[in-house]
């Protein structure tokens, strides 16, 4: 196969670097891409959103499968475009998409396929807001109905920031979606469709907020790892039957077949697994992990997603052990980060995923407010953790910074439990086993 990737982030990296190593393509571009996908792929200067332009360059390069990274172009229908040429493409239609493209839209499926998520109000006025606020109480949660790159979402205690936030996206002409605070903490699932069938990887967790302990500003990620040790053993099974499933067949029935990759976004509450949010496309920067783990074909199956065949594939394999991704930031992100600092990395290692950088004469120089996303595994989180903090110090973005808390109280309780089963193996030392000198 030839296989073109859409966009130009880290996520696009991982995507352009899982298909390069499924033994069945012989030849992968990306478009735009970035400095780290030049190192083994072919770049093309095109903008994503650019549906003739898209259609054009997969003609011309004869591509057997387009993978679209970004929510963007899905939304303005690159993959109908592509579908009309007669051109495979692993992302849904502009139809579907509204998933991700109207929060409003996406509860709406949600009732109608009883998956289990917030009660909410959309709303169109600051009144309609106000009201909904004092409905639900504090934490207030505060979500922009349209595309907002991961930024559009406020959850705090402040009313008067919650309705300033819903301010903001009226005065943008969006509505704004207000639901219930759900309790419990976060998982991201994804599961790759084919409008009928349904195959889920593992799960992974993110890190939103700017600053170590989850303080300051939402950002599009900080990190991420996955496998999550502390999740139930039953929860794909779980999100599979009640979500996933139910949320394939509503949007059958609505004449919109889902085609591609459904993000589920979930909050573990106490009465069991609910849907924070629906994206249409690989998450960022889970995307980065999970992929590094994944030992099946990936271009294989995306194809076989692509083309309605997913019922003959059998799973997906993912190697023993655990992954971790730091993201390394600009100075200034979110909110403004700088541009064009020096960068110091790698543009050839596959575990130094680029998101935000460029070539600059001879220099690589920050492009954007997420930089690049450094991978680290180990048999455990906490190994993980150490390699991929031991990879970070050998890099460097001029200004930059990273939380230094991604996994690790993941990594402590995975550690914890080892150390309990390893006691209750030998009764007799259970004592000297869980001791705090021993531990």
């Amino acid at each position: 196969m030839t296989v073109l990737v859409l966009g130009s982030g880290g996520r696009e990296h991982a995507l352009a670097l899982a298909c390069h190593r499924d033994p069945d393509v012989v030849a992968v571009h990306v478009a735009p891409g970035n400095p780290g996908t030049a190192s083994f792929a072919t770049n093309h200067p095109l903008d994503p959103c650019d549906c003739d332009a898209v259609v054009s360059l997969a003609r011309d390069l004869e591509a057997d499968l387009v993978v679209v990274g970004p929510e963007a172009p899905l939304v303005a229908g690159v993959a109908d475009a592509l579908r009309d040429a007669g051109i495979d493409c692993f992302g849904p239609s502009a139809e579907a998409a509204r998933l991700e493209g109207s929060k409003a839209f996406a509860k709406e499926v949600m009732v109608a396929a009883g998956v289990p998520t917030a009660a909410s109000r959309s709303c169109d006025d600051v009144d309609s807001v106000s009201a909904a606020l004092d409905e639900f109480g504090a934490p207030y949660v505060v979500k922009d109905d349209g595309l907002a790159g991961g930024k559009g979402v406020v959850v705090a205690n402040d009313r008067t920031e919650a309705l300033a936030h819903a301010e903001r996206c009226l005065g943008s002409g969006h509505r704004v979606v207000i639901e219930e605070y759900l309790d419990g903490p976060e998982v991201s699932l994804f599961a790759i469709c084919d409008g009928t069938h349904v195959l889920p990887m593992q799960p992974a967790q993110d890190f939103k907020r700017v600053g170590d302990g989850g303080v300051g500003p939402n950002t599009g990620g900080m990190g991420a790892y996955t496998p999550l040790p502390w999740a139930p053993d039953d929860l794909v099974e779980t999100v599979s039957a009640t979500v996933i499933t139910p949320t394939l067949r509503a949007m059958a029935d609505r004449g919109t077949p889902f085609v591609g990759l459904l993000y589920v976004g979930l909050a573990l509450t106490s009465a069991g697994p609910k849907v924070v949010e629906f994206n249409v496309r690989f998450g960022d920067p889970e995307t980065e992990v999970l992929l590094s783990m994944v030992e099946s074909p990936m271009a294989q199956i995306m194809a076989a997603a692509a083309r309605g065949e997913l019922s003959g594939v059998d799973g997906l394999r993912f190697r023993y052990g655990a992954a971790v991704g730091v993201v390394m930031a600009s100075e200034g992100y979110p909110v403004s980060p700088a541009k064009e600092r020096q960068v110091v990395a790698p543009v050839d290692d596959e575990d130094v995923l680029h998101a935000g950088t460029r070539i600059e004469g001879d220099d690589l120089v920050t492009s954007g407010g997420r930089v690049l996303i450094v991978l680290g595994h180990g048999e455990t989180l906490a190994g993980a953790r150490a390699d991929a903090y031991r990879r970070i110090d050998q890099l460097e973005v001029s200004g930059g910074f990273h939380r230094t808390d991604i996994a690790r109280h993941a990594a402590e309780l995975q550690a914890a439990d080892e150390l309990a089963d390893e006691a209750a193996s030998y009764p007799e030392n259970s004592t000297y086993l869980t001791d705090g000198e021993s531990s």
